[in-house]
């Protein structure tokens, strides 16, 4: 049980709270208004812990992890959905400070060929810190398109396209101006990079993809990746002009798509899987450990015409809100596993390899897959064990894992929204 003030402590040992069949029932928080908040209310042995009553678990945002996380008191049981400085690898200038960083200490202990693995994202400066560098790479690749991101932001919030020489000076002019009127803490950061121009297209249109990752320790680092997830569409014929969304599509069928053009398709789900463990290696000495938290990470990939993943972007609060049923249904299963995986039930033994649609991707090392299959293994001869894109049996798979609350959603399952 945990809250913020010292004041709660002293009521740890009051009576718990159970469930129809004398269970001890989980204390719960939420704070955001979405899926989240569905999944919990319908999770059996779930209460809903009301304003003074300690809890067990909390789903929140990242501003409620800012304002409380130092002081959080927190006993053995209590699972919180953030890492305190998660911001390590989803604030786009410090993403790609720690990758160039790891990046160059792989290539001192290990050499040039380990190091090109984490050659996963584009040519990338910081501003204005890296001003002058970022000025003389875009001399260097005159006519090429460029894109700046503000580094705090998301969903697309103040991004635009260059590609002249004057752009990037007036852009410098700009931010030059806004920062002489705030405190040099303040300096609102920005990332240019070089923009994909020969994007994997559908029917002549872009797309990049969502997955997730679960990350539930650090050190050592365990992740574990989802089977589902989706992609976003243009809504018009790709140009350089246009960088708007989006329609969605499963990976599943997506992956049926490349691989029935593609024979490349094998390799490019193992680079896939290369980034999430990049990255994660990549902060995994500066994150924050706590065996209490835990980050379901919404990962941007974006796939070149030679079928290549480049990391667009990470984020630690992706939505959980639908833009339709489809897109509901696979979010609840993707939050209701995630509570299976975190299991404060206490119902796995800790050794399992998959539950319902996340199949554990790292241990301490690589985790490999125990049904191995020559035809879809790329072309490694010991396979990780993931499965993006794969079918997602998760009803029958936990129906045998998960004893006494064995759940089951279907279309006819689906909550209706909360009064």
């Amino acid at each position: 049980m945990s809250k913020v003030t010292p004041e709660y402590r002293s009521a740890c040992d009051r009576s718990k709270p159970e469930d129809r069949d004398g269970r001890r029932s989980v204390r719960y928080r939420c704070n955001t208004v979405n899926i989240a908040q569905d999944v919990l209310y319908r999770r059996p042995g779930w209460v809903e812990a009301k304003e003074n009553e300690d809890w067990d678990f909390i789903w929140c945002d990242l501003a409620w992890i800012r304002d409380n996380s130092n002081h959080l008191y927190m006993e053995e049981h209590v699972r919180i959905n953030h890492f305190r400085n998660q911001f390590e690898l989803c604030r786009k200038n410090l993403m790609v400070k720690n990758l160039k960083r790891h990046r160059k200490n792989l290539e001192k202990d290990f050499g040039h060929t380990e190091a090109s693995k984490c050659d996963f994202f584009p040519r990338t400066f910081v501003l204005p810190n890296e001003y002058h560098l970022c000025l003389e790479e875009f001399k260097r690749t005159l006519g090429s398109t460029w894109i700046m991101k503000p580094a705090g932001k998301s969903q697309g919030k103040g991004i635009f396209l260059f590609r002249k020489l004057k752009e990037i000076m007036d852009f410098k002019k700009h931010i030059t101006r806004s920062d002489e009127q705030r405190d040099t803490s303040q300096v609102e950061n920005f990332v240019a990079q070089r923009y994909i121009e020969n994007p994997y297209l559908i029917n002549g249109r872009k797309f990049d993809l969502r997955v997730y990752v679960l990350v539930t320790s650090f050190v050592p680092l365990k992740a574990w990746l989802y089977r589902e997830g989706f992609a976003r569409f243009s809504n018009t014929r790709y140009s350089l002009s246009t960088i708007d969304d989006k329609c969605i599509l499963l990976h599943q069928h997506l992956k049926n798509h490349t691989g029935l053009l593609h024979s490349r398709v094998g390799t490019l789900f193992e680079d896939i899987d290369n980034i999430f463990v990049c990255s994660l290696q990549s902060v995994q000495k500066v994150i924050i450990n706590d065996k209490h938290c835990f980050e379901l990470y919404g990962y941007d990939i974006l796939l070149d015409e030679n079928l290549k993943p480049w990391l667009i972007e990470v984020n630690a609060s992706p939505s959980y809100v639908a833009s339709s049923r489809e897109d509901y249904e696979m979010k609840f299963r993707l939050l209701e596993d995630t509570l299976n995986v975190i299991d404060v039930e206490r119902r796995l033994t800790g050794k399992e390899k998959r539950v319902g649609g996340f199949d554990l991707m790292w241990n301490g090392g690589p985790v490999h897959r125990d049904d191995v299959i020559p035809a879809t293994c790329g072309s490694s001869p010991f396979p990780s064990n993931t499965h993006l894109g794969c079918v997602n049996d998760r009803e029958k798979q936990l129906r045998r894992l998960l004893k006494p609350i064995a759940v089951k959603r279907g279309r006819e399952n689906i909550p209706e929204k909360r009064q």
